[in-house]
């Protein structure tokens, strides 16, 4: 399995892997192991990758198994929920930081393939892409619909993700996210006994 940061001859393979988890695409028996609800266009991957560096994949021969997003505030606000979540940035403090556009970070989604659930490869790929990312910003910040169970277990007991607060958007339900990208998985994990 090979880690990288993808490149634009990668994106067809991430959109595979992105329509097979999508809400809007998915087999419905695929659904309660957890989703993915943003959908991308390959010109939105374009931009992700050239101008923010944020994507983030896990290859097995030819195939993406696992991706992780990363950006900016201002890459995210053209989307109606993330221009909510700019607006309550300053409302929310973590490690030590009153969160803003400069100090904080839109990470997700995150989907992994699910022949490798359980595997280890959502904490390798979610600790290469942070390693990355804490060198802009001291803040990850993430958010996950209230029903996806599965992604709400995998980042608060595998990652150690902490809720912040919640918020309803379009008559959904979402918790609101965070991680001290200065801590590297491996150190968290030792310090709170989860493996």
């Amino acid at each position: 399995m090979q880690l990288k940061l993808a490149g634009l001859e990668d994106i067809e393979d991430v959109l595979t892997l992105h329509r097979k988890y999508q809400i809007d695409t998915i087999l419905e028996e695929d659904k309660k192991d957890g989703f993915v609800t943003t959908n991308f266009t390959r010109e939105q991957l374009t931009k992700l990758i050239q101008e923010e560096q944020g994507l983030f994949i896990a290859r097995h021969e030819e195939a993406v198994m696992a991706y992780v997003m990363a950006a900016s505030w201002q890459y995210w606000s053209v989307w109606p929920i993330f221009a909510r979540m700019i607006a309550d940035l300053p409302k929310l403090t973590f490690a030590g930081h009153t969160l803003s556009t400069e100090n904080s970070y839109q990470y997700g989604p995150v989907c992994v393939d699910k022949a490798y659930r359980g595997s280890g490869l959502l904490e390798a790929i979610f600790e290469f892409a942070r390693e990355k990312m804490s060198h802009r910003y001291p803040v990850l910040v993430t958010f996950i619909n209230q029903i996806n169970t599965r992604s709400y277990r995998a980042h608060t007991q595998k990652l150690g993700l902490v809720v912040l607060a919640e918020f309803e958007f379009n008559n959904n339900h979402y918790l609101e996210l965070a991680y001290d990208t200065s801590k590297s998985l491996s150190l968290h994990q030792s310090t709170h006994g989860q493996h």
